[in-house]
């Protein structure tokens, strides 16, 4: 994500080589003010926020360092705002959200990717069906409940919104749900009746909290929609969609500032995994190069099963890992959301991450051609490869179901065996990073240094 809003920052710290180098820390500042400004961060937060580096620098003496630390600090107090952070569950079940704005935000499917993010979690989600005025966004949100295993509330034939969200709590009470997502209808701009329906829907509902949905691609127009939402209607957090298609990304810088209500999420890709917390002191992480390993703990932690990894690591150390494996892990890893966004949390890996935009597990030629060939396997095979080994009949008859020629099985077979071998040597030290480390060996091509 804020690989433009990094380089800018990392631009502004080189200026600054010396002590007490006032001509220094003026151009290491007026560095910053270009590049915050070109990444469509709002000129009076850049105002705040170089005012605000600048004392705190002095105060504690100029150099690289205390630049740093200013910095740090500076940008920490601008990201955070007056709430909570990530998401937080009701003292009584139901959790209930309100998930609100404008058509074309990306609201619907937001509320599929938060349901997904909570169930990973072990929280049994229902999702209501309140937009009622969009065609097709019952049926969307219908489709988006069913990828994602999640219940829905959707009866047929409803025509006012607030006997929806009313008789679908009440099955969320009856039924003992965790959390209800209750999606609502958008406009194209804001009006007084969305307004009064939002209105309706809050006081029947009265939920614990009101996201905001905002289009990052709309720049600061997501911030001046955002603080009419919160002037009307009252929401608790905002949670920015499209982050991965807005090559500056200042938005975020400025959304909640502007505001006063803090940034919650950030949807940083398609898919439904590609939604995570925005937790202040963890993105000056990566905004600053440091990494996020604790965001990234919990994204493995929600995924990984860590009684079945000690079970894998086991299986590795003594060369039994198989193809079902390989599977059973590779779609743990597409749980977690993009190999970008998941390297991107390495400390100093910012620069490598852009470098592998283009590497996608799902898509991947590679991993396509892998999957075809184990899923021409007999059950037996998947469970021991040195079957295929040894015999040139399965081999002739796996590449024929696979599409694939009897060289390219020999190829995948030749590197499953060498990446199994590579992770045994090392099998008990690094669990999981193992397996990963084995997958992108299986895959081919090396990640650019």
């Amino acid at each position: 994500m804020f690989e433009a809003i990094s380089n800018s920052l990392g631009n502004a710290i080189k200026k600054i080589r010396f002590k007490d180098d006032e001509k220094a820390l003026k151009r290491a500042l007026s560095e910053l003010k270009k590049s915050l400004l070109r990444a469509d961060v709002h000129h009076k937060v850049v105002k705040e926020l170089l005012r605000s580096v600048e004392l705190k620098t002095k105060e504690y003496g100029i150099g690289r360092e205390s630049f740093l630390r200013a910095l740090r600090e500076s940008l920490q107090a601008i990201l955070e705002a007056p709430g909570r952070q990530g998401f937080v569950f009701a003292s009584k079940p139901p959790t209930i959200v309100l998930m609100t704005g404008l058509q074309g935000s990306g609201k619907t499917t937001t509320t599929g990717k938060l349901a997904y993010y909570l169930k990973l979690r072990k929280k049994k989600v229902l999702l209501i069906a309140a937009d009622l005025q969009r065609l097709a966004a019952v049926e969307q949100l219908r489709q988006i409940a069913q990828q994602v295993e999640v219940d829905i509330y959707a009866p047929d034939g409803a025509s006012d919104p607030v006997e929806v969200v009313r008789e679908g709590l009440q099955v969320a009470r009856q039924k003992f749900y965790d959390v209800v997502l209750i999606d609502t209808a958008g406009r194209l701009a804001i009006d007084q009746e969305l307004m009064e329906e939002l209105a309706r829907i809050k006081e029947s509902a009265q939920p614990d909290e009101i996201f905001y949905v905002a289009d990052a691609l709309t720049g600061q127009d997501a911030v001046r929609s955002a603080a009419q939402f919160h002037e009307q209607v009252g929401i608790t957090g905002v949670i920015l969609t499209k982050f991965d298609g807005d090559s500056k990304g200042g938005v975020a810088l400025s959304i909640a500032h502007q505001i006063g209500v803090p940034l919650r999420f950030i949807g940083s890709g398609e898919k439904m995994p590609d939604l995570e917390p925005f937790i202040p002191d963890r993105i000056v992480g990566r905004l600053m190069g440091a990494g996020d390993i604790e965001s990234l703990a919990e994204k493995t932690a929600a995924v990984i099963d860590e009684k079945r990894a000690k079970e894998l690591n086991k299986k590795i150390a003594k060369g039994k890992f198989n193809f079902e494996d390989f599977l059973e892990q590779l779609e743990s890893i597409k749980k977690m959301g993009s190999l970008k966004n998941l390297i991107s949390m390495l400390p100093g890996m910012g620069t490598m991450a852009k470098a592998i935009k283009d590497l996608d597990l799902e898509n991947s030629k590679e991993i396509r051609k892998i999957k075809a060939m184990i899923n021409s396997m007999t059950p037996k095979e998947r469970r021991d490869p040195d079957l295929i080994l040894k015999s040139s009949s399965r081999k002739r008859r796996i590449a024929q179901g696979a599409g694939l020629s009897i060289q390219e099985v020999n190829k995948i077979l030749k590197q499953f065996h060498h990446a199994a071998k590579f992770a045994k040597r090392f099998a008990g030290k690094r669990g999981m990073g193992d397996l990963q480390a084995m997958m992108r060996q299986m895959e081919g091509p090396k990640i650019p240094r």
